[in-house]
């Protein structure tokens, strides 16, 4: 009889905490409003500003985005493209799918940048602090051999955080 009784008894505590786990995850959610409020703060130094981007972003808040790696060798006519304008069709595409997303390109918080010759690296440079004014996405950018197209001379990988 009495290990009935334990079981009934553990049993009980049991549910009692499995309730108390679920209303404790219920009041410690914020509310929709206050989880899509996302903030942005940037650490910026003279080297990095002058090179158009962040030594870091710091975000709280905000659905994160993870966008592939795009190239931009052509345009929509089938018409290969210049660096600058495969940096351009590259931040259009991602304007594009952040649009779809429900963001924009000053959403992006940090880059990859793959170039096939690091002489395009200030061309690069001047285009983003065209696109991005004075708060940048942190940023890597590495000089490579080859992209998967042979006309593509840039491929950028980025992450965005919405909201």
């Amino acid at each position: 009889m009495e290990i009935q009784r334990r079981r009934e008894w553990i049993g009980k505590l049991a549910v009692f905490a499995a309730l108390g786990s679920f209303l404790s995850a219920c009041t410690s959610r914020t509310s929709p409003a206050a989880e899509s409020k996302q903030q942005k703060r940037y650490v910026k130094n003279q080297r990095a500003q002058s090179r158009s981007y962040s030594q870091a972003v710091v975000t709280q808040g905000g659905t994160t985005i993870w966008l592939a790696g795009q190239t931009g060798a052509s345009d929509s006519s089938g018409k290969v493209l210049d660096f600058e304008g495969q940096v351009r069709q590259v931040f259009t595409q991602f304007g594009q799918t952040l649009k779809e997303a429900g963001g924009q390109l000053s959403d992006i918080v940090t880059m990859t940048v793959f170039i096939t010759d690091m002489k395009n690296g200030d061309k690069f440079v001047s285009v983003r602090h065209e696109i991005f004014g004075d708060n940048f996405p942190a940023s890597a950018l590495i000089g490579i051999s080859a992209l998967a197209l042979p006309e593509a001379l840039v491929e950028v990988q980025a992450v965005a955080v919405v909201g």
